[in-house]
């Protein structure tokens, strides 16, 4: 078991939960391959079976941790369920190595130590979608956690004319990365950072492995906002609005800072989690606290970012 935790890139989404990892694929969701390069890329498709055939539909883009898979992601997120609630496509795409080249440059991370380019993954992904549905080119969003919300921010700023917004859980914007962050159209950003997390740490710096020891970075959660605000052009000065307490247990606060007025209509939104840890809100305790800590359980991550995603079309 310590062999496998250690190959884990964050810990996002390794698990005790082994019966969900191997179930295979959910209900009407579908494994897909496609070439990219020299490669053989594979992401699993989710198809709601009473997809509107008249209209183009959204599509969610659900990007696993490291040392995660797209089962895991599909099951954790519940992002299936809903989307056959709402009508829209979503994606888990799979990693190399189980994890995703997101801007570090940490050579310990197969996708960096190989030069995986998975910007031109995703940009091909979208492509066989589109062959095979009617996307709508203007709702294309994405999430993850942990090395999955790290290649988010780092999709976003990379594929800003393709993604119309992001939703980052527990992982901010690369370290080394930051310093070339230049999208060229604005990107509606929700971030949702605990600051008790005690694998990517709220203020910025090095992330934790098992064993003590530390890979490269990312700034801190207000920095990767503020880049964000200035990018998109929005007012500097939130409101702010507490999140309702609804598992006083749970040990966890959440408070919502919105930055309204960016250009083409983009907003940046920091759901602060006081004391919350490596986790997906209102999903899947994984892993013990004293590992990942403290589970939010007073809102669900999952059909708000949904909300937010609605949103926020490109213009």
């Amino acid at each position: 078991m310590k062999k496998l935790l250690g190959l884990s890139i964050l810990l996002a989404t390794t698990a005790p939960l082994w019966g969900q990892l191997f179930r295979g694929p959910g209900p009407n969701t579908s494994e897909q391959t496609l070439k990219v390069g020299e490669l053989t890329r594979s992401y699993h498709l989710h198809v709601p079976p009473k997809l509107a055939k008249d209209k183009t539909a959204p599509l969610v883009l659900v990007f696993h941790g490291g040392g995660g898979t797209p089962v895991f992601s599909e099951r954790e997120s519940k992002f299936s369920e809903l989307a056959d609630r709402e009508g829209f496509l979503v994606a888990y795409p799979e990693g190399v190595g189980k994890g995703w080249n997101d801007g570090r440059g940490d050579k310990t991370i197969t996708a960096h130590r190989d030069g995986i380019d998975d910007l031109a993954f995703i940009a091909a992904l979208l492509d066989d979608v589109a062959k095979k549905h009617a996307l709508d080119p203007k709702r294309v969003y994405a999430t993850g956690i942990s090395n999955g919300a790290i290649f988010s921010h780092y999709l976003a700023a990379n594929l800003s004319s393709r993604i119309a917004a992001i939703a980052p859980v527990a992982g901010g914007l690369a370290e080394p990365f930051h310093a070339q962050f230049k999208p060229t159209e604005p990107v509606s950003v929700l971030i949702l950072q605990g600051t008790a997390d005690p694998l990517v740490p709220y203020t910025g710096g090095g992330i934790s492995i098992p064993g003590g020891k530390q890979r490269v970075g990312i700034v801190s959660t207000d920095e990767a906002v503020k880049k964000w605000i200035e990018t998109n052009g929005c007012k500097p000065r939130p409101a702010q609005e507490e999140v309702a307490d609804t598992d006083p247990q749970d040990g966890c606060r959440a408070t919502k800072y919105t930055y309204a007025g960016g250009k083409g209509g983009s907003e940046v939104v920091l759901y602060r989690i006081e004391g919350g840890g490596h986790t997906w809100p209102g999903g899947i305790q994984y892993l013990g606290e004293r590992r990942i800590g403290k589970l939010c359980r007073d809102f669900d991550a999952t059909p708000v970012m949904w909300e937010f995603f609605k949103a926020h079309p490109k213009p």
